[in-house]
C-alpha cells in the first residue's frame, strides 16, 4: 500500500510538472551542449498541495496524520523507489552514451552513485529539478503530518508544534516562490543526475530533515518564553542571511549591474560579487541555511538528541561542501579567486572558518 501511495504521489507531482502551466525559463549552459529549458510550475503544485492539506485538516485530520503512522512503510517504497530509479537512470545513461569508457565493474558503481547524465529528461521534464518537488513537498506533507498525529491525538497543537510549522512552511514556501534560483545552483549545473541525488531527493530530504517535527509529537511541556524569542530570532537572521545572500548572487548573474543594498555591485576580476553578504563571507548562505535549521530543532529542548543530529549532519555537509566549492573555483577562476579569498577572508563563519 505504502508503494502505491508513494508511486500516486510522485506521478501526480510529475503530471503537474509536465501539464501545469509556468514561466519557461532557460538554464545556465554546461559545456558545449545545449542550454537546458525549464519550467517553473512548482509554486502552483506547492499552493496546490498547501490547500489539499488545509481541506483535509478540516474534514478528515486523521487522513493528514496517515503518512506518520506510516512512516516506517513510506520509508522502505521511498528506499526502493530511489534505489531502482538510480538504476534505470544508469542504464539509460550508459546507452545514450556508448562511447563513455566502460573500465570494468567499478566504472558502472561510480555511474550508478554519480550518474551518467547531467539533465536526463522524461517527457520534456528535467529529472534533476523536478526531483526537489517530491523531496520538499514530502518534507511538507510529513511535518503536516506530524501536526495531524498531535491534533488527532490530543486535540490541538502545542506552541512548540505550532511554530514549528510556522518555521517550515516560510522556508519551503520561499524555496518554491524562489524556484528559478535553483537553476543556478552546483547540483544543476555541475553534478550528474545518480544514486547520490536520487537518494538524497527522495529518501534523506523528505524522512530525516523532518526529525523534529517528529519528536515534537511528543513534547507537551510548555515553551518558555525566552526560548520562544531566542528560535524566533535565530529563524530571521538565518533566513535574512540565507535568502539574502542567495538572492543578492541571483541578481548579479542574471545583471551585473544590479545594486546591492544601495551600492552598485563590486566584483573582482569583474566576475565574482564583493559586495553585500558576499564581501563578508564566501559561503554566508549556508551558514543562513544552518541557522535556520538550528531555529526550530531548539524547538525540541531536551526531550531527545535525535533532531540534532540533523543540524550537526548539516554542519558537515557545508563544511565539506564549502571547501570542494572553493577547489573547483580556485582551477575555474585561477587568480582571480586567490584575489577574492584575500578580500573575503572567511567561508561560513567570521574568524573561524
Amino acid at each position: 500500500m505504502a508503494g502505491v501511495i508513494l508511486l500516486c504521489f510522485v506521478g501526480v507531482l510529475f503530471a503537474g510538472s509536465r501539464w501545469l502551466p509556468g514561466r519557461v525559463v532557460r538554464g545556465a549552459a554546461a559545456g558545449s551542449g545545449p542550454v537546458p529549458v525549464y519550467r517553473l510550475n512548482g509554486l502552483a503544485l506547492f499552493v496546490l498541495t498547501v490547500g489539499v492539506c488545509v481541506l483535509l485538516w478540516w474534514r478528515a485530520p486523521q487522513v493528514l496524520a496517515y503518512p506518520v503512522r506510516h512512516l516506517r512503510d513510506l520509508f522502505v517504497a521511498a528506499n526502493v523507489f530511489a534505489f531502482a530509479l538510480a538504476g534505470i537512470l544508469c542504464v539509460r545513461g550508459r546507452h545514450r552514451q556508448p562511447a563513455r569508457p566502460r573500465l570494468g565493474p567499478w566504472a558502472a558503481v561510480k555511474d550508478y552513485f554519480f550518474g551518467v547524465e547531467l539533465n536526463p529528461r522524461w517527457g520534456g521534464v528535467d529529472l534533476k529539478l523536478f526531483s526537489y518537488r517530491p523531496s520538499l513537498i514530502g518534507l511538507l506533507l510529513i511535518n503536516f503530518s506530524a501536526a495531524g498525529v498531535q491534533y488527532v491525538e490530543h486535540g490541538s497543537l502545542t506552541p512548540r508544534m505550532a511554530l514549528y510549522q510556522v518555521f517550515f512552511f516560510v522556508y519551503l514556501a520561499n524555496y518554491f516562490q524562489f524556484e528559478g534560483g535553483m537553476l543556478h545552483t552546483w547540483d544543476l549545473t555541475s553534478e550528474r543526475f545518480g544514486w547520490m541525488l536520487v537518494w538524497g531527493d527522495y529518501v534523506l530530504v523528505p524522512f530525516f530533515y523532518g526529525l523534529p517535527g517528529l519528536v515534537l509529537v511528543d513534547v507537551h511541556r510548555p515553551l518558555p518564553l525566552w526560548l520562544g524569542v531566542l528560535c524566533c530570532l535565530l529563524f530571521v537572521l538565518g533566513f535574512w542571511l540565507f535568502r539574502g545572500a542567495n538572492d543578492q548572487k541571483h541578481r548579479f548573474k542574471q545583471d551585473a549591474t544590479a545594486t546591492i543594498w544601495g551600492r552598485p555591485a563590486e566584483t573582482v576580476g569583474g566576475r565574482l560579487l564583493v559586495s553585500g553578504f558576499w564581501g563578508i563571507g564566501r559561503k554566508l548562505n549556508y551558514t543562513g541555511e544552518l541557522l535556520v535549521y538550528v531555529s526550530w530543532t531548539l524547538l525540541c529542548g531536551a526531550h531527545s538528541p535525535l533532531p540534532y543530529t540533523v543540524p550537526v549532519f548539516l554542519l558537515v555537509l557545508f563544511v565539506h561542501r564549502a571547501h570542494r566549492d572553493d577547489r573547483r573555483c580556485r582551477a575555474k577562476y585561477g587568480a582571480v579567486w586567490s584575489q577574492y579569498c584575500e578580500r573575503v577572508r572567511f567561508r561560513m563563519f567570521p574568524y573561524v572558518y
